[in-house]
């Protein structure tokens, strides 16, 4: 099993820090999510049903209609390298592990590509996977530039994979899912993110029908529990909701940005939802603030910390209070990014 931000208990067992007593910051879950109503209690006694609101709601949410929901994004990712024969699979590092791991795992031959080299190494690949915006560097594709290299990759039999589970809160443009479905162009959506619901185990995937009914059959049936469906069709449908969310979280992504860069640590990238710090003294970083009851998400390659959204004022005066710990001033003096 691959490691994820989110592990809480273990850090508090490791720490000898009570579980109430920590600030996370170890995850890109918007920490002010879409507020769950109670569930009515047929949601419970009842089997979930294909024919609800849900992809009514999530056509309209993603413009699109060709899709299919998933247990979260994750089960298309772990489900998509079985159906493809073997392939030479392009993916950048860092990344989200979880595809280079479920491509290995299929058996493909995943290679890594710098983000530079796409162009000219596209060649040689039979897919290219994407995460827009790159999760944890916060890297940044047009739409243009992502449909040329789809249109390469589509001329042979290949295929482009572009995971968009950060990209809720940026700018329409950006996103591939409104546009009519092309063959080998798969597109993954993700509600555990923006809208902070990542206990319901809900996303989606955009592409051409039979490939969609060859993934829902291997996915098999009743894949999102009926509670999840009934809050996600919801949180869909709350257009206002998703408009004031949006701009509250690009005013805290760049109050983030703002206050790690006026403690001494720069970040290297990042999105609304998190910063990316990239440095060699980012374990020893990573260790003080946990000694503090405060989780980030530590890479060991490249070196480097992720830092998600304080959940409100309290949780903000406590980060900017934590990096002003004097062991932590004293590092950030020979904190210099890894180029």
């Amino acid at each position: 099993m691959l490691e994820h931000g989110g592990l809480l208990r273990q850090a508090a067992s490791q720490y000898a820090i009570p579980l109430a007593d920590w600030l996370d910051l170890s995850t890109g879950i918007n920490p002010n999510g879409w507020p769950v109503p109670a569930i009515p209690a047929a949601c419970w006694q009842r089997l979930p049903e294909d024919d609800d609101e849900l992809l009514v709601v999530a056509r309209a949410y993603y413009q699109n209609d060709s899709l299919l929901a998933v247990a979260g994004s994750q089960a298309a990712i772990q489900s998509l390298p079985l159906l493809r024969p073997k392939s030479r699979v392009g993916l950048l590092h860092p990344a989200y592990a979880e595809h280079a791991g479920s491509w290995q795992k299929a058996e493909h031959q995943v290679v890594r590509v710098e983000a530079e080299a796409i162009d000219e190494r596209l060649d040689e690949l039979d897919v290219l996977i994407l995460v827009n915006p790159n999760n944890p560097t916060g890297r940044l594709w047009n739409r243009q530039q992502l449909l040329t290299w789809h249109e390469s990759l589509s001329r042979r039999g290949g295929w482009l994979l572009v995971d968009e589970a950060f990209i809720d809160s940026l700018p329409a443009e950006y996103s591939l899912a409104p546009l009519p479905v092309r063959p080998g162009l798969i597109i993954l959506r993700s509600v555990g993110k923006f809208f902070g619901l990542a206990g319901i185990r809900c996303g989606f995937v955009i592409t051409q029908s039979d490939l969609l009914a060859r993934l829902a059959e291997r996915l098999g049936p009743w894949a999102i529990s009926h509670p999840g469906r009934y809050v996600a069709a919801l949180a869909l449908a709350d257009r206002s909701w998703q408009s004031a969310a949006a701009a509250s979280l690009a005013k805290q992504g760049q109050r983030l940005q703002q206050l790690l860069t006026d403690s001494g640590w720069s970040p290297s990238g990042g999105c609304d939802l998190f910063q990316w710090v990239k440095c060699e003294q980012a374990a020893k970083l990573h260790d003080l603030l946990a000694g503090q009851g405060i989780l980030t998400r530590l890479f060991q390659e490249p070196a480097s910390v992720r830092f998600g959204l304080p959940k409100d004022e309290s949780a903000w005066q406590r980060l900017a209070q934590a990096l002003t710990h004097p062991d932590i001033r004293r590092l950030s003096l020979f904190a210099h990014p890894i180029t």
